[in-house]
């Protein structure tokens, strides 16, 4: 599968790094069905910490996209899943 393109802060949409298949079973979605949410995520430059503003709108644009393939998933399910596979935690966030 082709990479997607960085978005403007030069941070990879489709990191590989990212453990999609995990986060994808822990939400009760496919691979696929995350990556394709997490495309309209504007993810903060790694080693910078996205602004309070950013974090809503990413957030939005995530769990609202996640809950049309799984409407059980919530606002704080979401937030324990991607504390597990975020580099730092919650901390970090």
């Amino acid at each position: 599968m082709a990479q997607s393109p960085p978005t403007a802060t030069g941070v990879l949409r489709d990191d590989p790094h990212r453990p999609v298949d995990s986060i994808g079973r822990n939400l009760g979605v496919t691979p696929e069905q995350f990556r394709a949410c997490f495309s309209n995520v504007n993810p903060a430059p790694r080693g910078s910490l996205p602004g309070s503003d950013e974090k809503h709108a990413n957030k939005a644009v995530l769990l609202g996209c996640l809950q049309k393939a799984n409407p059980a998933i919530t606002n704080d399910g979401l937030d324990r899943v991607m504390d597990r596979y975020r580099p730092g935690g919650r901390a970090a966030q």
